[in-house]
């Protein structure tokens, strides 16, 4: 199997981008649609053009890029085993996040609400028990841990169809897309899933009753298994790149305008059905051809420019998973701190950020990676890769993606 370094070179480099979105949240306004668990007094409305810009294809690439792990983990584990895995490398992390990484969330949410006032200690029992009803067990942003277990156990138990005969012809068709049937139509089952749940089912991650979430995410990690290893169709993604990001952005511009100003084009009217079917369909689908140009533009200008053993790839591949178990926790609790301060609207998102990496780092290098019986509760092997980092790199990471 060819050495797919561009996949784990947009994981790592997606899931950094996933520190830089959540400092954000913590200055982005207005409040009411842009709620976290703590905001400083320095917001800016200006923050959620970029935001936007991201938050309409940031999850959906990283179900993506996980659906693109299980299609490589098939060509080395039976069923059973693949899925044993996958529950001991989702699942474990999940559980130890929740009870001992997770709580420095909601108490420090709590102690910028007032709502508690006992020291860390004194609450992690009460977080454990419920004992206060708003900063009670929750996974917070270890929500894409359940959600990728519980699709990845579905993918696996269709396996068998998608591997019989007319599965394998559904598959080969899939990939036969090139040219701009690729940039559209990926983008209909998208379209249709936010027209149809997505004001019904608002997004929750409560796991239950959270349909428009899951149909979308779950499309979307199918979309990474069917597309696999393909020579051909990653070979068109890379040849289109241009052209899909000109049409992201496009579709991300006009998408904007018809948001922000759409009503006025009535000149203050109210819409009638039909106009406000075709405006929502219309707004609607830009969103989602966006979501999927803007997919297809990353994974084109990544396989063009990331396959290659770049040196700091076999860490940043390591890294990856304790990282995002430890980075919203160690973003509120600097910014907790550093807030106090008040050093301005420079320094302080600043010292927030380079704080927040700084610990994920030192937690990284000098107690995760390096104690045998830590490793797996952050989602890495109990015993370090010694084969080499040329082997390491042979396949995508096969832990949190």
């Amino acid at each position: 199997m060819n050495r797919r370094h561009d996949i784990d070179a947009l994981r790592a480099l997606a899931f950094g981008l996933l520190i830089l979105y959540h400092a954000a949240m913590l200055y982005v306004a207005p409040v009411s649609d842009w709620g976290f668990h703590l905001k400083s007094t320095h917001l800016a409305e200006w923050l959620q053009y970029p935001m936007l810009f991201l938050n309409r294809w940031r999850m959906e690439l990283l179900f993506l890029i996980s659906g693109l792990a299980v299609h490589f983990l098939r060509g080395k584990t039976g069923l059973p085993g693949l899925a044993w895995k996958r529950t001991v490398r989702l699942l474990l992390p999940l559980v130890f996040g929740m009870l001992v990484v997770i709580p420095i969330q909601p108490y420090v949410q709590g102690l910028a609400e007032h709502g508690i006032e006992s020291g860390f200690l004194a609450f992690l029992p009460h977080y454990w028990t419920h004992g206060y009803r708003d900063y009670g067990l929750t996974w917070n942003h270890l929500w894409y841990l359940p959600y990728l277990w519980l699709y990845t156990m579905g993918l696996l138990a269709l396996l068998p169809v998608f591997e019989s005969a007319p599965g394998k012809r559904f598959c080969a068709s899939m990939r036969q897309l090139r040219g701009t049937p690729l940039l559209l139509l990926p983008a209909l089952p998208l379209f249709v899933i936010g027209f149809v749940l997505r004001h019904r089912f608002p997004e929750t991650h409560a796991l239950v009753g959270d349909w428009y979430a899951h149909a979308l995410y779950a499309t979307c990690f199918l979309y990474g298994y069917l597309l696999g290893t393909d020579t051909g169709l990653w070979s068109e993604l890379a040849r289109l790149r241009r052209f899909s990001l000109t049409l992201a952005l496009s579709c991300f511009a006009l998408y904007l305008f018809l948001d922000k100003f759409g009503p006025d084009l009535l000149g203050g009217k109210p819409p009638t059905l039909a106009q406000a079917l075709i405006a929502k369909a219309t707004i609607d689908g830009l969103r989602y051809l966006y979501c999927w140009t803007a997919i297809a533009a990353v994974l084109g200008w990544g396989h063009a420019l990331l396959n290659r053993p770049f040196r700091w790839l076999p860490y940043a591949r390591e890294a990856v998973y304790p990282w995002y178990v430890l980075h919203q926790s160690l973003l509120l609790l600097v910014a907790w701190w550093i807030m106090q301060m008040h050093l301005g609207p420079v320094m302080e998102p600043l010292l927030v950020v380079f704080g927040t990496i700084g610990g994920c780092a030192l937690l990284h290098e000098c107690v995760i990676r390096r104690t045998r019986w830590l490793r797996p509760l952050f989602g890495l092997d109990a015993s370090p890769n010694h084969r080499g980092t040329s082997q390491a790199l042979l396949r995508p990471a096969d832990d949190i993606a």
